[in-house]
């Protein structure tokens, strides 16, 4: 038996819709320590891992472990009849073929209830490697959300530069170049706008602008995002939920002169 009840659905709301484009169907694996989730997108570039701990549900029962796979676009559908302030409670049997989800006004007023058809998913669950990166950078989610933004315009690539003398952006295209160069900076009076640049060495590596535009979608979900690089590893896109849970996005670098 699962139970796991949310204070407000908006946050699986924005999970959703943050990865909605990525990734079609999926597993929602369920144990005693949360709900995770790991996929590909077809094109086997971008990689999505969420993880809700079971501390961001009160209560949070999981007699077992339970895997539910879901279409994503048939989720998003029914998480639109809740409101962003409503209580949800995902409930699902042992041996599930649907999901209920109740969706429970913060008055208590009102009460809707869902149940979403599962799917068998064969989905192969890759070990992600523990890696010390070269650069690890955290900036407004904002931030870089409008960089990504502005920078498609002239390119559908990016260079991510990281020296000790900050983080560059830059691009080229048929209609000319651009880039944005961060560097460290701390607002005691607005700790959301500081920008953190940590390097053990300098690295400079290529990524696809419509991957990041995408991952931008979880802004909402984070004042701030994690940039973790490493010469010929994925780039990691963090953005850090309460009690310890997130969502994250690896993307492959471009390799050569690969568009």
């Amino acid at each position: 038996m699962l139970e796991a009840r949310l204070e407000q659905a908006q946050l699986l709301k924005k999970v959703v819709d943050a990865i909605k484009d990525l990734v079609q169907d999926c597993n929602f694996d369920c144990n005693d320590s949360g709900i995770a989730l790991q996929a590909m997108d077809n094109s086997h570039v971008a990689l999505v891992s969420m993880m809700l701990k079971s501390e961001s549900f009160s209560p949070f029962r999981c007699d077992r472990n339970i895997a539910l796979g879901i279409n994503l676009t048939s989720l998003q559908k029914v998480l639109r009849c809740a409101q962003n302030e409503d209580i949800l409670t995902l409930k699902a049997e042992d041996a599930p073929d649907v999901v209920n989800m109740q969706f429970e006004s913060a008055d208590n007023d009102r009460l809707s209830e869902y149940d979403i058809k599962l799917m068998d998913i064969d989905q192969e669950h890759l070990g992600i490697p523990d890696t010390e990166y070269a650069a690890e950078i955290s900036m407004p989610s904002s931030e870089f959300q409008r960089i990504c933004r502005d920078l498609t315009a002239l390119s559908e690539s990016v260079s991510i530069e990281c020296t000790k003398e900050g983080v560059k952006f830059a691009c080229s295209g048929d209609i000319g170049s651009g880039s944005v160069t961060l560097r460290s900076h701390t607002d005691v009076d607005k700790p959301e706008k500081n920008i953190d640049i940590r390097l053990t060495e300098p690295v400079a590596l290529t990524f696809s602008l419509k991957y990041l535009v995408n991952f931008c979608k979880a802004s909402g979900l984070s004042d701030s995002v994690k940039l973790c690089l490493s010469s010929e590893v994925p780039l990691l896109v963090e953005y850090a939920l309460s009690n310890n849970s997130y969502l994250r996005f690896y993307l492959a670098p471009k390799i050569g002169d690969e568009e």
